[in-house]
């Protein structure tokens, strides 16, 4: 399945585009010449840096406290996905709360008979990209082989959420 690789990747770049730059500037006035650089537009219209780039380590830098709770997420969230004997309405009420707001979207319609994962059977390790403070990749292993989950952020205090769970390759 290569899909997920495309969707981590585009992921990314929508994370990466929303990101508040490090440094601002006050919005130019009247008097101030127009930028010499051509301006990109996010996809919300907003301004990123000139070029569409964004500053190495999106304003957020990796430490022990962030890993920590990236690898406590990953195992919680499936932990709770890994339950398909489970009623399905509670199964989605529960790994709701580990879940961005799109990925709850696209659980709520998952048959939990369907998981073939029954349990975690180790800890979860990260992928981490130094350069990206708002986004990491967890390998957590389940009796149906090594699940991946992309987990993202909005800002160093803010919590870890599960955008994707993907099963392992057959």
């Amino acid at each position: 399945m290569k899909k997920p690789l495309a969707l981590i990747a585009a992921t990314a770049l929508l994370c990466a585009g929303c990101a508040p730059a490090s440094n601002t500037t006050s919005a130019p006035t009247e008097a101030s010449p127009t930028p010499s650089a051509p301006v990109s537009l996010s996809v919300d219209s907003g301004p990123q840096a000139p070029g569409g780039t964004v500053p190495a380590t999106i304003g957020i830098s990796w430490d022990q406290a962030s890993r920590d709770q990236a690898v406590d997420v990953a195992q919680k969230a499936m932990t709770d996905f890994a339950r398909p004997k489970l009623e399905e309405q509670q199964w989605a009420n529960d790994l709701a709360r580990w879940l961005t707001p799109q990925a709850t979207a696209d659980y709520s319609a998952v048959d939990p008979a369907n998981i073939p994962a029954n349990r975690v059977t180790g800890p979860a390790k990260l992928t981490v990209d130094e350069a990206n403070g708002y986004g990491v990749t967890a390998a957590v292993p389940t009796d149906a082989g090594i699940y991946t989950l992309q987990l993202l952020r909005t800002g160093k205090d803010a919590p870890w959420k599960v955008n994707r769970l993907t099963p392992p390759a057959s």
